[in-house]
């Protein structure tokens, strides 16, 4: 049985059988590629083919700033288009939203919140143009009433997204990256801490914001369905490494039916949906399969792996599991090819898994301990399924 890449994850969602356990491992730091290839001793194109990875993340123009933060020509590419501001002296890009991000950070890391009430005017000199300036240093209600989500229309918007789920469908599962959805945008243009108080002190302002957010999300979602992907994608974090962010009436009155209304098209058009959400979520996942959950992403270890494959095997992927926290970076390459044996074993036995780590692949992980994953992953991934 021979499959392309983007055939044998959609078989592995649609819970077909498959002739081996597709795989996909990420670097936090998208401008590493050239150091860790060289370190490999493989080319520069073949970076993907080495790690085994199945999917490759789209991204529109309005999200690029989060992740090539540290890329110096495409910020300048973007800030052209509109889509984002710099401040180099400072350490600091504005993507679309107002929202500002650490360069040179390992993962991404927000440090400027647009509707906190602490920009300074040569802050707000940086700023793309699709931020309203004035929303800046207003009161938490009147930013939120004039604030205006960043524009749909904007030339260029899309068309890389287009041109990559063109040019590399079948070599690979193309997937829109949906991170920073609905809670997760609505935190980082509040403030987190002014957003948490807000839930009590103003819920009226936190659910204005979080339906303008929503509005975005759900017009990015016909957009997606509009240009053909095959599956969608969603990125809140709803949990910590003990448990949820909200009780579950909290999550049940402000998070659950935005992230529902914001996946509507996709279940409407019946594309499966991929979610990103780190920390322990357990309680949240019987009401997020309600509204169209298909594949979990990247399922920490601090939730119980057998207990997730247990309870939801029969409903859910399970994409990622692998640790990375303590064993990937500072343990041995046999530890780390025996806890991603472990690993790959409880969440793919009979299948229903993408392996991967449980996070990006961060910095302080050793290249011999990226080769002894890899090597595990050929292992398990065709023996697993006959467990």
């Amino acid at each position: 049985m021979t499959m392309t890449k983007e055939e044998r994850v959609l078989r592995v969602i649609n819970g077909q059988d498959v002739d081996y356990l597709p795989s996909q491992i990420t670097f936090s730091d998208r401008t590493r590629d050239a150091e860790i290839t060289a370190a490999l001793g493989i080319g520069p194109d073949e970076l993907d083919d080495y790690l085994e990875n199945h999917i490759h993340i789209t991204l529109c123009a309005h999200d690029k700033t989060l992740f090539y933060r540290n890329d110096r020509e495409a910020m300048a590419r973007l800030k052209e288009m509109g889509f984002c501001g710099t401040d180099w002296e400072n350490k600091v890009v504005y993507d679309s939203w107002g929202m500002g991000i650490v360069v040179g950070s390992d993962g991404f890391f927000t440090c400027f919140a647009p509707l906190s009430k602490t920009a300074t005017p040569e802050m707000a000199e940086h700023m793309p143009p699709d931020v309203n300036r004035q929303v800046l240093f207003q009161d938490i209600d009147d930013a939120v009433a004039n604030y205006n989500i960043p524009d749909m229309t904007r030339p260029g918007l899309f068309d890389e997204m287009k041109q990559e789920l063109d040019e590399l469908s079948g070599d690979f599962l193309v997937m829109p990256s949906g991170y920073f959805g609905t809670y997760e945008r609505s935190y980082a243009l509040m403030g987190f801490q002014n957003f948490m108080t807000n839930l009590v002190a103003n819920p009226r302002a936190v659910h204005a914001l979080m339906d303008k957010v929503t509005e975005y999300r759900v017009e990015y979602a016909k957009k997606v369905v509009e240009m053909g992907f095959k599956v969608a994608h969603h990125g809140d974090d709803l949990g910590t490494q003990t448990g949820v962010l909200f009780s579950h009436d909290m999550f049940r009155e402000f998070v659950l039916p935005r992230i529902k209304q914001a996946w509507q098209p996709y279940n409407d058009a019946g594309i499966p949906i991929i979610m990103h959400s780190c920390g322990c979520l357990t309680e949240f996942i019987p009401d997020l399969l309600e509204i169209g959950l298909r594949v979990l992403e990247p399922v920490q270890p601090c939730m119980d792996l057998a207990y997730l494959k247990r309870e939801f095997g029969k409903d859910l992927v399970f994409w990622g599991g692998i640790e990375t926290q303590n064993i990937l970076p500072f343990g041995t390459p046999e530890q780390v090819k025996e806890l991603a044996r472990q690993t790959i074993r409880t969440l793919g036995k009979g299948g229903g898994h993408i392996i991967g780590p449980s996070q990006e692949v961060m910095n302080d992980v050793p290249i011999a301990n990226i080769k002894a994953l890899v090597e595990t992953i050929v292992e398990e991934r065709q023996t697993v399924l006959g467990l």
